[in-house]
């Protein structure tokens, strides 16, 4: 067994969290790449805060199984020129999103159950904007 096998193996037990002082969250992670289904739009929350929302359609298969597959994801960007970039992005802009994935369920207004998966944008990147039509 070489030097850094052994290392690891007696090592790890007892370092598997000691690089932060935060308690571990189970959090899912997704990258999603789309084009915006329209201008990204902010909003106030229940408590006040301020958050950009906007929805992105993702494509998936060819000819007759194309799918299209719409996320809703928010955005807590403080107000400046962060934001204000997100917000003056066109629809049809290809982006890269990375963000955390939450499933909420709760009942609707029937008493049906149901369930809705919130994104939370961490990081976006834009792709390619759309072409200006005349």
């Amino acid at each position: 067994m070489s030097f850094l096998a052994r290392r690891a193996t007696a090592v790890a037990p007892s370092l598997s969290r000691a690089f932060s002082a935060s308690a571990r969250r189970d959090i899912a992670k997704i990258t999603l790449v789309g084009n915006l289904a329209a201008t990204p739009e902010v909003k106030a929350t229940s408590t006040g805060r301020e958050v950009v929302e906007y929805a992105v359609a993702s494509n998936s298969g060819r000819g007759e199984n194309r799918h299209t597959s719409w996320f809703r994801v928010a955005a807590f960007i403080e107000e400046g020129p962060r934001r204000d970039f997100l917000t003056s992005l066109p629809k049809g802009s290809t982006v890269y999103v990375e963000g955390d994935a939450i499933m909420n369920t709760y009942n609707d207004a029937e008493g049906k159950p149901r369930s809705a998966l919130n994104l939370y944008q961490r990081n976006i990147e834009v792709l390619r904007r759309p072409t200006p039509t005349e």
